[in-house]
C-alpha cells in the first residue's frame, strides 16, 4: 500500500495534471524557507494565520539583519574595504531588505493571482502539463540544491575573508528568497504561455474545419453555430488570460526590476573582481575552489536571467501568433457573421497587451542583449579607471584587493 502510495506521489510530481502539483517543488521549498503563507485546499488558496505569523519572524529576521550589515558597513567605522567592494555589499544588502518588503507586503496579491491561474487551469489538456511539468520541476529542484553547492563554495572561498564573518552567510537566505521568486514568476509565465499556445491550436483546428469543403446547407445548418459559439469562447478565453497577465505584470514589476538589477551587478563585480586577481597583468591566481565559486556564480545568474528572459519571450510570441491566425481565417473566409466575430477578436487583440513587462521595460530578448552590451561596457570603464588609479604608482608590487563575495 505504502509503495503504490509512493509511485502515486512520484506520477503526481513529475507529471503534472493541475496546477497545484505542477508548482508543487516551488510550494514545498517555498514552505521549507518558510515564505509560503498559504494553505491549499482543494484548488482554493486560503491564508493560513500560523505560516504568516513564520513569514512575518522572517521577514523581521531579514531586515534586522541588513539594517545592522549597513550600519555596520557605513556607519560604525570599524569595516575598511576598498570602494568597489563597498558599493558592492551596500547594493547587496540593500536588495535583500528591498526584497523582503516587497515579497511579504505582496503576499496578499500574489496568492489571488495564484488562485486566477489555478482556476482557468482546467481548461488546459494533461499534454501540455506534462510538458510543462519536466521543465518546471526540473529547474525548481536543481536550483535549489545549487545553492547548497554554492553556500560550500562560498565558505571554502572567503572563510578567512568574510568582513562580517559568518553572518555573511546568512546571505544565502536571501539569495533563495529571490529565487524562488523568480522561478514562480518564471511557472507563472510558462502556464499563461501554455493557455495562448492552446488557443492557438483551437483557431488552427478552426481554420482546417472552416477551409474543409463541404456542402453549403450542411456548413450552414451545422457548422455555422458551432464556429460561432467556439470563436465567442475563445475570444472570453483570451481576455480572461490578457487580465491575468496584466495581473501578473502589476504584482512582479518591482520584483523584476530588482532581479534584473542584481543579475547586472552580480555579473560586472565578478567578472571585475576575477580581472584584478591578474597581479601587474600577467598573474593569474590559480585557485580551484575560488575559480569553481566563480564560474558557478556567474553561470547562475545568467542562467536565471537568461530562463526569465526566454519564458517571457516565447510567451509573447505566442500571444502575437493568436493575431496572425485570425487574420489568416478572415482572409479565407466570406461569412459575415463570422468576419464580425473574428474582427472584434482582432479588435480586443490589439487592446490586450500581452507583453511581459515590469514598469515599462518589456522583458524579451532585446533587454538580454541590451543587458549584456551594457555589462560588457561598464566593465571596460572600471577596468580604465583600474588602469588609471594604478599608472602612475612608483610601486610595482602586486595589486592585493579584498575580494567580493
Amino acid at each position: 500500500m505504502s509503495r503504490a502510495k509512493t509511485k502515486g506521489r512520484r506520477w503526481r510530481l513529475f507529471h503534472a495534471t493541475d496546477f497545484q502539483s505542477l508548482m508543487y517543488p516551488n510550494f514545498i521549498i517555498s514552505k521549507i524557507l518558510g515564505i509560503f503563507p498559504y494553505r491549499i485546499k482543494a484548488s482554493s488558496f486560503e491564508a493560513s494565520k500560523p505560516r504568516y505569523i513564520l513569514w512575518t519572524i522572517i521577514f523581521c529576521v531579514i531586515c534586522v539583519y541588513e539594517l545592522t550589515m549597513l550600519y555596520k558597513l557605513n556607519l560604525s567605522g570599524k569595516v575598511r574595504i576598498d570602494v568597489p567592494r563597498m558599493i558592492y555589499l551596500n547594493f547587496y544588502f540593500l536588495y535583500g531588505l528591498f526584497l523582503a518588503v516587497i515579497s511579504y507586503a505582496l503576499s496578499g496579491p500574489r496568492m489571488r493571482l495564484l488562485q486566477t491561474i489555478s482556476d482557468i487551469s482546467p481548461r488546459l489538456p494533461q499534454k501540455s502539463y506534462r510538458k510543462l511539468s519536466k521543465l518546471i520541476h526540473a529547474k525548481d529542484i536543481f536550483g535549489f540544491f545549487f545553492h547548497f553547492w554554492l553556500m560550500l563554495t562560498l565558505y571554502l572561498s572567503y572563510s578567512e575573508k568574510m568582513v562580517f564573518g559568518l553572518l555573511e552567510m546568512f546571505r544565502v537566505f536571501i539569495s533563495l528568497l529571490g529565487f524562488q521568486m523568480d522561478m514562480l514568476y518564471i511557472n507563472c509565465v510558462c502556464v499563461l504561455k501554455a493557455y495562448f499556445k492552446e488557443i492557438n491550436d483551437n483557431l488552427e483546428n478552426l481554420r482546417k474545419l472552416i477551409m474543409h469543403n463541404i456542402p453549403r446547407w450542411i456548413y450552414h445548418q451545422q457548422r455555422h453555430p458551432f464556429l460561432l459559439n467556439k470563436l465567442k469562447a475563445l475570444k472570453k478565453q483570451h481576455l480572461m488570460i490578457s487580465d491575468t497577465v496584466k495581473m501578473l505584470n502589476t504584482i512582479f514589476s518591482l520584483h523584476l526590476l530588482a532581479t534584473i538589477a542584481l543579475s547586472f551587478k552580480q555579473i560586472i563585480f565578478y567578472v571585475y573582481f576575477d580581472v584584478i586577481k591578474w597581479q601587474n597583468g600577467i598573474f593569474l591566481n590559480h585557485d580551484r575552489i575560488y575559480n569553481s565559486y566563480f564560474i558557478s556564480i556567474i553561470i547562475y545568474y545568467f542562467t536565471r536571467f537568461t530562463l526569465i528572459v526566454w519564458a517571457c519571450e516565447t510567451g509573447k510570441n505566442e500571444a502575437i501568433k493568436i493575431g496572425t491566425i485570425i487574420h489568416d481565417i478572415l482572409n479565407s473566409i466570406s461569412d459575415v457573421q463570422i468576419k464580425d466575430e473574428l474582427n472584434l477578436f482582432a479588435l480586443q487583440i490589439l487592446h490586450c497587451n500581452n507583453k511581459f513587462s515590469a514598469k515599462g521595460f518589456t522583458v524579451d530578448a532585446t533587454l538580454l542583449t541590451a543587458m549584456v552590451s551594457s555589462v560588457s561596457t561598464y566593465l571596460l570603464i572600471l577596468i580604465q579607471f583600474l588602469i588609471i588609479t594604478h599608472s602612475c604608482d612608483s610601486n610595482t608590487d602586486a595589486i592585493n584587493y579584498t575580494q567580493a563575495i
